[in-house]
């Protein structure tokens, strides 16, 4: 398997080094994006065959397809990669969602001077460098991909973004950058402290995972923060969440999809990877700060998101709330909690590509994303319409969809050690019923109405007062052939989401069998008691 895993790093790397060749020349652009859908769509059929080998025995190894090559010797620095359960499922997420990406981009229009195969180029980039991310287990790696990871991303709001884009990609990259040097300090102090302890400086995980319990509160706090600080930002919790809306708004689509569907995932995979399982003490001492930041998170990034006009820094917000009930899980310190974290990891990254998608759709035929432009397009979208809503019942939880299952799994494992926080985290359910449905309501049901349906030429606002109070079904067909509802290739670009919508959302058993070895393994690590396991209730 580990030649799989390697193959897994390398094959979107070298997509992006041919698309990268590709960008000089324009009428190279359609084989460019052919190239990259191409390199994308064999991982997919690799994570298909490792997840097919990932074993969840009981006597398995935590990390699995293990590899490790001298990078830095005299540093005790590795290349070194291998899958737990949470690591596998974020790379499985990361390969279905890119195809997806770069068929709905492949109908962009780009800015001026930017090309198709220079956009390929950088979101194969990205999914490369996150495949590092998650797979690495030598801790300066990590540190090392979590900053280069920052790179492609900041060209794609930069380059290919909104009117405000490079404000937005310089934003993103200082609040990133500046995290990840406060964790660079936290990740010295780890090498200083395995010297001290081990009696040789080492970065490798296992090692340092294994001198946790030897190294003193005092010691564990300050470099606790270093990777929180780093991981915060990323995930992104209130008050370190300034940088999402712009960077969510201002990207394309397509990078708004990679952005908040898979790159903030890196910091709460660092909660589970890195924070409790190398510094347990201070995990559990600091727990209650955490806490305290994820339900204000969640109910601050719903009262944001229903303040919202512009449909995708709405999307932006939602994802705040959502981050909070995932570390609202973590830090439960409970095998169901966080189990449903891991799993809602998953799930907010299908359910937020399925908005985005749809807002983009939205976008592409109204040309602006002020929701307040929108009304009534259900009657000149339909499918359109439908696929919102599934969108957005996805997105709150309803019973049937995928986020149900986790958000309950979150709520019913959190509520035995941290009863209050959970109440208060359970108000976030009802606001997030409340604005998404709102925004459904203002913008997809009603009469047409909107200069982004109905026109905005002369008249515009008087022919669709006359067209709805008359019933001009004229008017009607005119306006619904000129805005479009869904056609074939967009119905089968979000089909495979609203499958994985309902098939977790009533399967969600192969997901979690993946997680429930490496759940365990950070259970022990973090030397809690399970709720779970002491009441005798099985998951």
């Amino acid at each position: 398997m580990s030649a799989l895993l390697l193959a897994l790093l390398l094959l979107p790397l070298i997509g992006a080094a041919v698309c990268g060749v590709m960008a000089g020349r324009e009428n190279l652009d359609r084989a460019a994006r052919a190239v990259g859908l191409g390199f994308s769509a064999v991982s997919l059929v690799l994570v298909v065959i490792v997840w097919s080998l990932f074993s969840t025995a009981p006597d398995a190894p935590r990390f699995q397809g293990s590899l490790s090559v001298e990078w830095i010797p005299a540093f005790g620095v590795s290349f070194a990669l291998g899958l737990d359960g949470i690591a596998l499922t974020m790379i499985a997420l990361l390969s279905v969602l890119v195809p997806i990406v770069l068929v709905f981009a492949a109908a962009d229009k780009l800015p001026p001077g930017r090309t198709g195969a220079g956009f390929t180029a950088l979101i194969l980039a990205t999914q490369g460098v996150l495949v590092g991310v998650f797979a690495a287990t030598d801790v300066f790696l990590f540190y090392v991909l979590f900053e280069a990871m920052l790179i492609p991303m900041y060209f794609l709001i930069g380059r290919f973004g909104g009117p405000r884009r490079q404000y937005a990609a310089v934003k993103f990259f200082l609040y990133s950058f500046l995290g990840g040097l406060i964790m660079l300090a936290s990740v010295i102090g780890l090498f200083v402290a395995s010297d001290t302890r081990l009696g040789q400086g080492t970065f490798d995980w296992t090692a340092l995972q294994g001198m946790a319990a030897q190294l003193p509160l005092s010691t564990q706090i300050p470099l606790f923060l270093g990777f929180f600080a780093a991981f915060a930002i990323k995930a992104p919790l209130v008050p370190f969440h300034t940088w999402l809306p712009d960077a969510g708004a201002e990207a394309p689509i397509a990078g708004s999809i990679i952005l908040l569907g898979l790159l903030d995932k890196v910091g709460t995979f660092g909660f589970l990877r890195y924070t409790l399982p190398l510094f347990p003490a201070a995990s559990r001492e600091l727990a209650p700060l955490v806490l305290t930041l994820a339900v204000i998170g969640v109910l601050y990034g719903a009262l944001l998101a229903a303040a919202q006009t512009d449909l995708k820094r709405f999307v932006a917000y939602t994802s705040i709330a959502h981050f909070g009930f995932i570390a609202l899980g973590i830090f439960a310190f409970s095998s169901q909690s966080i189990a449903g974290s891991a799993l809602y990891m998953v799930n907010h990254g299908i359910s937020t590509a399925m908005l985005f998608l749809v807002v983009g759709l939205l976008i592409r035929r109204g040309g602006t994303a002020d929701m307040t432009e929108y009304g009534g397009v259900g009657r000149a979208a339909p499918l359109l319409a439908g696929m919102f809503l599934v969108a957005g019942l996805s997105t709150i939880a309803l019973p049937g969809t995928n986020s149900f299952i986790s958000e309950f799994l979150v709520l019913l494992g959190s509520f035995p050690n941290q009863p209050a926080f959970t109440v208060i985290a359970t108000v976030g359910i009802v606001f997030a019923a409340l604005y998404m449905l709102w925004v459904f309501q203002r913008t997809m049901t009603g009469p047409l109405r909107g200069a982004a349906v109905v026109g905005d030429g002369p008249g515009a606002a008087s022919a669709a007062t006359f067209g709805t109070e008359t019933g001009d079904d004229s008017w009607m067909r005119r306006t619904t052939a000129r805005f479009g509802d869904l056609n074939r290739g967009e119905i089968a670009l979000l089909t495979p989401l609203v499958a994985l919508i309902l098939v977790l959302g009533f399967f969600p058993g192969p997901v979690l069998e993946v997680l429930d070895p490496t759940v365990a393994a950070t259970m022990s690590e973090v030397g809690v008691p399970d709720p779970v396991t002491q009441n005798g209730v099985a998951r």
